[in-house]
């Protein structure tokens, strides 16, 4: 009784946040009330943007190439200073494209799991590549250079900040619609917001929400070797301005997560409170008790409600070929994405037995590109349960077999939900254990429980 109501505040705290969410970018975003009518058919679809992008970077014409391609010419393109740049609008990046799943039997195959529903890995894609566009949509040079000039631009996905899904399981027989535009900007990074809406089976005039993703991107000199300065942003209304002191609110929280990353700080005192209460309970469970000496303090024993992270995992290999490659001859965003995601579903899957519903995913790094060729390993935890919620986290490594060295790439962060409650995960190293808080603050500022 008492886990089916903590389960059902914690859900219905959920929805709550996310409702919220959805009426916030609904009511303060104008360019979906004022420029998009909602029964308005996209006029491209994502293959569509997918040519547009590779005609904007001037690669129409080239295949796969081992060595990376000379832009040199275009660094004369780029602005030595911001002000040399035209001021930008939100209705300047808006676009809407379409998965035209409804009419593709092609397409479908792609994009079907065997539940009969979408695999969410290659929503993930789209998302990506669609970011990146909106991206380029914003950037605008002082002289306009002639239409088939490619552009000296290089853009990367930094992070991403956050995708919220809503309840709304999607058909694989039914159009989505993605939209968006670029929300706020740095000197060199801007923060992209897309939405993801599904055609409804009933009325096809009627679109309903699936997810809402923010992006941070950077851009890039023609080399990618440095930063490139971008247009400034201008909100005009007061829902714009809304908006744009929401990304500027994104950022400061970016920022603070930075510095209080377990990676860099000690945990707060009421964290090495948490880890102290479960190696204490470990000896408990060993037979000791508080006071008396345990059976073994090198082997604590857990319940039979309790499993040991490291029983908790999954790892994976894959050889990353050129058909995974992104514009710039490194391994595609969005490929990592739904490499991760499918493996942290597994991963959720063997440890619960259930099939997890996703519900958030979270911060989602980009720490260095990765290249064709490359060995990459995935490793995901499940790091940290409450009630019918845990909280999985997929680690990408770059292996080099001659030198024996690994490079982390990427971490992924993802919140799944069962029908049941979970067994709680035991952290045995330190290392585990700042795993196991890193997921806890993660779950808390998820369910609104706590800011990061």
């Amino acid at each position: 009784m008492k886990f089916r109501l903590i389960s059902s505040f914690l859900h219905n705290r959920l929805i709550l946040l996310r409702n919220g969410l959805s009426l916030q970018f609904i009511e303060r975003n104008p360019l979906q009330r004022n420029l998009v009518v909602e029964s308005q058919e996209p006029a491209s679809t994502v293959h569509d943007v997918r040519q547009k992008l590779v005609k904007h970077m001037g690669l129409e014409h080239r295949g796969y190439q081992r060595f990376k391609s000379q832009r040199d010419h275009l660094l004369d393109l780029l602005p030595k200073s911001r002000s040399e740049l035209p001021v930008r609008r939100m209705q300047d990046s808006y676009d809407s494209t379409l998965i035209p799943l409804g009419k593709d039997l092609a397409l479908q195959e792609r994009y079907i799991s065997f539940l009969g529903h979408i695999r969410t890995g290659r929503l993930m894609e789209d998302l990506d590549i669609f970011a990146v566009w909106l991206t380029h949509r914003h950037l605008k040079l002082p002289h306009e250079s002639a239409e088939d000039q490619p552009t000296p631009y290089v853009i990367v996905t930094v992070l991403v900040d956050q995708i919220d899904f809503t309840d709304l399981i999607p058909r694989a027989d039914q159009d989505i619609r993605m939209s968006g535009h670029v929300s706020w900007v740095g000197s060199s990074s801007m923060e992209t917001t897309v939405w993801m809406d599904q055609r409804s089976s009933t009325d096809e005039n009627n679109w309903k929400r699936l997810t809402t993703a923010t992006f941070l991107m950077a851009a890039r000199d023609s080399n990618n070797e440095g930063p490139a300065l971008v247009n400034p942003l201008e909100a005009v209304t007061d829902e714009e301005k809304r908006i744009l002191q929401q990304g500027e609110k994104n950022k400061q929280r970016r920022q603070t997560m930075q510095k209080t990353s377990l990676y860099r700080s000690l945990p707060s005192p009421s964290e090495q409170r948490v880890i102290h209460d479960i190696f204490l309970k470990s000896l408990e469970e060993s037979g000791g008790g508080r006071t008396g000496i345990p059976r073994s303090v090198k082997k604590p024993a857990f319940s039979t409600i309790s499993v040991a992270m490291k029983k908790a995992a999954i790892s994976n290999m894959i050889f990353c070929h050129p058909e995974d490659r992104n514009l710039h001859n490194k391994v595609f965003g969005g490929f990592l994405m739904r490499q991760a995601l499918e493996l942290a579903w597994t991963t959720g899957y063997m440890f619960s037995k259930f099939r997890p519903k996703l519900c958030h995913i979270s911060n989602i790094g980009f720490h260095c590109p990765v290249d064709v060729g490359s060995l990459l390993g995935l490793s995901a935890y499940v790091c940290y349960t409450e009630q019918n919620y845990m909280q999985i986290s997929v680690y990408a490594e770059v292996f080099d077999p001659r030198t024996g060295r690994n490079v982390t790439t990427n971490d992924f962060h993802y919140t799944f939900s069962i029908p049941e409650e979970l067994p709680e995960v035991v952290p045995e190293s330190y290392h585990e254990c700042m795993m196991y808080l890193d997921g806890r603050r993660r779950f808390q500022h998820v369910m609104g429980l706590k800011s990061l």
